[in-house]
């Protein structure tokens, strides 16, 4: 193999590197962003869900923008406009500017994270040099989640919060070079060049607003017309989603035809769900760990690590395991895990530490993290049409970051809402730390749907191996 495609892996590796690890860098500098710019405590989770909603939401057709007008064209396209939104992200001299420009990287990174996927499987035609590929390209995800946290640390303790996304210039600079320089354009010829840009919008319109109205519960009220309002457009995009789906594209991101695969189905429930439970985690121990046992931003991040550690080190042993038992009996036991970890770490105290209160549940539960990824994808996959098979990888995808940005829109509030209710009773510390721990036992309540999901996939093993998925936002996210 010469130099010129191990380069081009180094780059298709640095781009999805960059994906995750903006959606992990911002965890660990939630609080000191919250003081900076005056966020509340039930807004602050925008800076996530602003990224995650319009990355899920423009996902599956920014990958079909790649096949369409070029992969080495988008790439560029993506890269850039993540690199620009960076640097909005790290000068935002208001909660609104950060807020809006999270939404940008988010749109940048659906189209960056799926073409840095065409762009290996196009390059590595050898089944075994696509296999090493491919390998690296994983190694590329789960790095970013372990290596964001830790970054996020550093740079928020040494300098400020602001270099989690400036740190992004030189790197997404050096990587246009390098694209320049490297990627040979190519295109996929589908028979239909049609973009389905109504279903994306209408899509990520209706979770946003969604989102919002959840939100303004909390501060309003569940009658207020600013609560409301909101949820009866939610619901009006979500029928005009799937009119536009069924009746309206000619290529449409998500044909509804699909769910008819009782497989497919069951597993995206399942990803829904563990994407609803882990959002939740990640936040609300970052917040724990700096806001209530006052730890510095550095040693939250190092706190993350063997969490980190443990996703990667269980998804290898499901990918391993899969091919031998059928995607059912992995998710069920993740499931139970993650489940059984949430619940114990809902016992955190004021007066807690990380060694009583975080590290044993937070194994657990990045433990059934890992076991759940791999066995989601074979179900999805194994249900389909091969033709199909990257559309299906897609979806599951998406559905475990909607599952995200709205399970962290509802625990928030959760958290927000029994906050205030202890703090006439409670101490601060204890006030927030019973709020997150309520919080934590309803996240355990829906990652119990990850088991009543995988009891409906049926019982056969899978018979192919499924294609590669498009990249999920981290492990840290």
């Amino acid at each position: 193999m010469t130099d010129r495609p191990r380069l081009i892996l180094l780059l298709a590796c640095l781009g999805n590197f960059m994906v995750v690890l903006d959606v992990a860098v911002v965890n660990v500098a939630l609080p000191a962003i919250q003081y900076d710019l005056g966020f509340s405590q039930v807004g602050l989770q925008w800076i996530v869900n602003a990224y995650t909603l319009t990355y899920a939401g423009f996902l599956l057709l920014g990958g079909r923008t790649a096949d369409l007008f070029g992969r080495r064209r988008m790439f560029l396209v993506a890269l850039t406009v993540f690199t620009v939104a960076s640097l909005i992200c790290g000068l935002a001299p208001t909660a609104g500017t950060l807020i809006a420009a999270r939404a940008v990287q988010g749109l940048g990174a659906a189209i960056l994270a799926p073409v840095t996927l065409t762009i290996i499987t196009i390059t590595f035609t050898q089944p075994r040099e696509r296999a090493w590929a491919l390998g690296w390209w994983g190694a590329s995800l789960a790095s970013g989640g372990a290596v964001g946290v830790l970054i996020g640390g550093i740079l928020t303790d040494l300098l400020s919060w602001r270099w989690i996304f400036l740190i992004n210039l030189p790197v997404g600079i050096l990587g246009i070079i390098a694209a320049r320089a490297l990627l040979t354009e190519s295109r996929a010829e589908p028979r239909n060049r049609s973009l389905d840009v109504p279903g994306a919008v209408t899509i990520t319109l209706g979770l946003t607003s969604l989102v919002y109205g959840v939100v303004n519960s909390e501060v309003h009220g569940w009658t207020s017309p600013w609560t409301w309002i909101p949820l009866a457009a939610s619901a009006l995009l979500m029928a005009s989603f799937a009119w536009i789906e069924t009746r309206v594209a000619t290529a449409p991101i998500a044909p509804l035809r699909i769910f008819r695969s009782r497989a497919l189905t069951a597993a995206n429930v399942a990803m829904f769900c563990v994407g609803g439970s882990m959002f939740a985690m990640w936040y609300f121990v970052s917040l724990y760990l700096q806001v209530v046992l006052g730890q510095s931003p550095l040693i939250a991040g190092l706190c993350f690590i063997p969490a980190a550690l443990a996703i990667i080190v269980a998804s290898q042993v499901a990918g391993r395991l899969v091919a031998r038992v059928g995607p059912r009996p992995l998710l069920v036991t993740a499931g139970a895990m993650i489940s059984v970890a949430l619940f114990w770490m809902s016992r955190m105290s004021a007066d807690g530490s990380y060694l009583t209160d975080i590290l044993g549940p937070i194994l657990l539960v990045s433990l059934g993290l890992g076991l759940s990824f791999p066995p989601g994808t074979w179900a999805a996959t194994a249900g389909v049409a091969p033709s199909e098979a990257g559309l299906a990888s897609g979806l599951i995808n998406s559905n475990r970051q909607i599952g995200g940005a709205v399970g962290l829109a509802v625990l928030a509030t959760i958290a927000a809402t029994h906050t205030s209710t202890l703090s006439a009773s409670e101490g601060p510390q204890a006030a927030l730390a019973g709020g997150y721990g309520l919080a934590l036992v309803v996240a355990g309540v829906v990652a119990l749907g990850v088991v009543v999901a995988a009891l409906m996939i049926p019982g056969q093993r899978p018979t192919a191996t499924p294609v590669a998925t498009t990249p999920a936002a981290g492990t840290a996210d």
